[in-house]
């Protein structure tokens, strides 16, 4: 069958419009609807809410879709299932899990979140300790994860445990789905320098998960998580946004709004970080036009590093031209957000919680390893470790 272009897309976005009119349908039936007709992610297969039409062309049913005041699926609160688990289970999952979690997944019925870092395995992920144990058709989990967004909004976990501990670090993991209604699993909040509890730590007690919520086989968690975390990179490096979107934009409103902050230093060095902004702006929309061909490369790392730096540093320059003003933190309230927002809230908090971006989604440290040697192609770190069963490592 020949892949829908730009004209049939329209065409059945159009028919699902009229077939659903926004605002006088529910919000969850016309996102239901909107998945069924193929038109959730255009490039996933037919059945699994795409056409198997070509990535690039999501924009044209979703530009059609916000003409219309259809609404949409709150990306950024199941920001953690749409960018890593849909992915990873497209990739990886049996056709029942496909048809089982992708649905609920994409309308936002199921809220889903990442079990990876763990206190001793934050950098080194592969170095993770949660051990998993078959017990006939189940396994048995018990251990501790850490820095874990939407824990307590989570109805599914996508999880990587231990189960060959005989194995190098590498070579002894696999990867499950959990299922965090488990009694044995236990969230705990993690208040944050900006006074929320964005993250959690959980800690899993005896979790049985079923051998069918495994994805990929026994042993091979490591290159399942591989394009989990490449998914993931480019998710927060490489996302979609308009020119002055993200951290840049609320700084270029107050340097024209505010006449009376400005110095020639503070001058040049916002526009030497607008130019930067809008470099990697576009260069993430190409980094998004490279997926059309496969699954993402390495390329992701170096898009997150750079909205790492960026953030921090467009931060940074907010809080000195503000002066006195940016000293100020409006709201220091102990709560659990259900996503995060930069661009909604004051410049203290957005400095506060930009020091973070160099951690989450994989450390600057770490991804500029990656750039270094899988897109530079300079020579590897040595690792003494890479041929150690993980029982004999010094922890």
């Amino acid at each position: 069958m020949t892949p829908p272009d730009a004209a049939e897309l329209r065409r059945r976005t159009q028919e699902l419009l009229a077939a659903h009119p926004p605002g006088t349908i529910d919000r969850t039936a016309f996102l239901q609807a909107r998945f069924d007709a193929g038109l959730a992610w255009v490039h996933y297969p037919a059945g699994l809410g795409g056409l198997d039409a070509p990535r690039s062309l999501q924009s044209v049913v979703d530009a059609e879709l916000a003409a219309a005041g259809a609404p949409d699926n709150d990306p950024r609160r199941i920001g953690i299932g749409l960018g890593m688990a849909a992915p990873t289970i497209l990739g990886y999952g049996t056709d029942e899990q496909k048809r089982r979690f992708l649905r609920p997944l994409w309308v936002g019925e199921e809220v889903w979140c990442q079990l990876f870092s763990e206190p001793g395995a934050g950098s080194d992920l592969a170095a993770l300790a949660t051990r998993a144990v078959r017990d006939g058709e189940d396994w048995v989990v018990d251990g501790q994860k850490v820095w874990t967004s939407s824990a307590q909004l989570a109805r599914w976990a996508i999880l990587i445990a231990r189960t060959d501990p005989d194995q190098p670090k590498h070579r002894g993991i696999s990867y499950f789905i959990c299922d965090m209604t488990d009694p044995g699993v236990e969230v705990r909040p993690l208040r944050q320098i900006t006074g929320e509890a964005e993250f959690n730590e959980v800690f899993l007690t005896g979790v049985r998960i079923p051998d069918s919520m495994r994805l990929g086989p026994v042993g091979e968690g490591w290159k399942v998580a591989r394009t989990t975390l490449m998914n993931e990179r480019v998710s927060i490096g490489g996302a979609r946004i308009p020119r002055e979107g993200g951290m840049i934009g609320p700084v270029a409103r107050t340097w024209r709004a505010r006449p009376d902050l400005r110095t020639h230093d503070l001058h040049q060095r916002l526009l030497s970080l607008w130019v930067e902004a809008e470099v990697a702006r576009l260069t993430g929309t190409r980094l998004r036009q490279q997926l059309v061909a496969g699954q993402p490369g390495p390329e992701g790392s170096g898009m997150k590093l750079a909205f790492a730096r960026l953030n921090q540093e467009i931060s940074g320059l907010e809080v000195e031209l503000l002066g006195e003003e940016g000293l100020l933190y409006s709201d220091w309230t102990m709560r659990r957000p259900e996503r995060v927002d930069f661009t909604g809230r004051d410049a203290g908090y957005r400095y506060l919680r930009s020091k973070g971006n160099s951690i989450e989604g994989g450390t600057s440290e770490v991804l500029l390893n990656i750039v270094a040697e899988r897109v530079l192609g300079l020579p590897a770190e040595p690792r003494n470790d890479k041929d150690v069963p993980w029982k004999d490592l010094a922890r």
